[in-house]
């Protein structure tokens, strides 16, 4: 059997499974898109309790113990027969305010590639971003997509508090802040869109396997 084409599901308590994948050969991208379908599938069965994808791996919690061999098996098939268009996620619009008080990172951004405000902005605008996981706080998208030219190392005194809704950019990535809290990444914007709101169902407006396009409220 060759591990880097194959993947494995371990039991991790008496009720719950991990997919692991982080080992396989194909591209992040690929490897995503296969886990939002199996998780798409695993929610349809009704068997789990919560399915949970994360980055390159996935986690789902039985509503029936005594199935954890079961779906230890079937998610292992399941795995191999997937197929990555199987899942199609919603594109979201976010309306961005760039720069001046919205943005007090975006000229330090623009100097540190020698670019002008109007082009770190054109290129962070112009993308289409990829949804690949929520994590760190509740809500918090994390972005694949990101033009080369932004990359930028975090600050290296980050902020006590970074408010809700700051559009920012942190080494390859680009997010969103759902709510105030400290944070590191380089405020280039903010936007209105309210990521995370615990009485709705699901919680979190933006999932995995979702993508998303930034639109300058000044064009």
């Amino acid at each position: 059997m060759d591990l880097k084409t194959t993947t494995s599901v371990v039991i991790l308590s008496s009720n719950s499974l991990f997919l692991d994948a982080t080992h396989l050969s194909e591209d992040t991208l690929t490897i995503q898109k296969k886990i939002w379908a199996l998780a798409a599938k695993c929610k349809a069965s009704n068997a789990f309790i919560d399915v949970v994808p994360a980055m390159n791996s996935l986690c789902v919690y039985l509503h029936n113990s005594d199935e954890l061999v079961h779906w230890q098996n079937e998610l292992t098939n399941w795995w191999q027969d997937i197929d990555t268009m199987q899942h199609q996620g919603t594109h979201h619009k976010v309306i961005t305010h760039y720069g001046g008080e919205h943005g007090p990172d975006l000229d330090f951004v623009a100097k540190a590639h020698n670019l002008t405000t109007q082009d770190v902005i054109q290129l962070h605008s112009n993308a289409r971003y990829q949804v690949l996981f929520l994590g760190f706080q509740p809500g918090f998208v994390y972005l694949d997509g990101l033009a080369e030219q932004l990359h930028t190392p975090r600050r290296d005194n980050p902020r006590t508090k970074v408010p809700k809704g700051s559009v920012a950019i942190g080494a390859n990535q680009t997010g969103i802040y759902p709510a105030d809290s400290p944070g590191g990444w380089h405020i280039i914007g903010h936007t209105d869109f309210n990521l995370f709101d615990y009485l709705n169902n699901p919680p979190s407006v933006i999932q995995p396997g979702d993508t998303l396009s930034f639109v300058s409220a000044e064009s």
